[in-house]
């Protein structure tokens, strides 16, 4: 081979040519993997989530919103836990098919935009994120601001003994179907349904 010693097989502009592109990769992987994990890491993440009691039926009324605190995440504390809104179920209002797992509205308190906790302003009949000013009504659909969807909702179930306890968490669209849980800033309204595929989580309750 022109340029090689005798009996030498790779000249040293080969193997400097090999270390850079090994190294290129190397550096490529190193930035590629991390964002490859988090692009599909949610798809395989799971969420268990036990029924939780949080009061008898006669807590709820249909006119405003009881406040509850739920563990989300199990073992860390006060960092486990979030706030549901929830209040009974209002024909009146509440349009959409009921079945066993709605009697009761929970919303979650976190904002679809990016987060933050929403807060329920009585007066008003609507909830206020402090963050980025969004809104919404009564039912938690989007009445004004950056929030891309409604609040996230938990099902809901009655005991035999008369007691209201919260199940696993579910995003809705704007017509209040169901869907895996989606996190905040992804709509599911038109082509969002499809752009941001759902969770494998373990429960086994209906979703889409």
């Amino acid at each position: 081979m022109p340029g090689t010693f005798d009996g030498e097989t790779v000249t040293r502009r080969r193997f400097m040519t090999a270390v850079t592109h090994s190294a290129g990769g190397v550096a490529a992987m190193a930035f590629t993997l991390p964002a490859l994990g988090f692009a599909i890491g949610p798809l395989f993440s799971r969420e268990p989530f036990d029924w939780q009691p949080i009061g008898p039926t006669s807590d709820f009324t249909e006119q405003t919103y009881v406040t509850r605190v739920l563990t989300i995440v199990q073992g860390i504390g006060e960092a486990g836990n979030s706030i549901a809104y929830v209040r009974k179920r209002d024909p009146a209002i509440d349009t959409e098919p009921e079945d066993q797992y709605n009697h009761f509205v929970a919303l979650s308190s976190r904002c679809m935009h990016l987060g933050c906790p929403v807060r329920f302003v009585s007066a008003a009949q609507r909830f206020i994120c402090p963050c980025h000013g969004g809104v919404y009504d009564f039912r938690g659909m989007v009445a004004g601001g950056p929030p891309v969807r409604p609040l996230d909702r938990f099902y809901t179930r009655v005991t035999s003994a008369g007691m209201v306890e919260l199940g696993p968490r579910y995003s809705v669209n704007s017509e209040l179907h169901r869907f895996s849980p989606r996190d905040p800033g992804q709509p599911l309204d038109g082509v969002g349904q499809y752009l941001y595929p759902k969770r494998f989580d373990t429960s086994i309750l209906p979703q889409s």
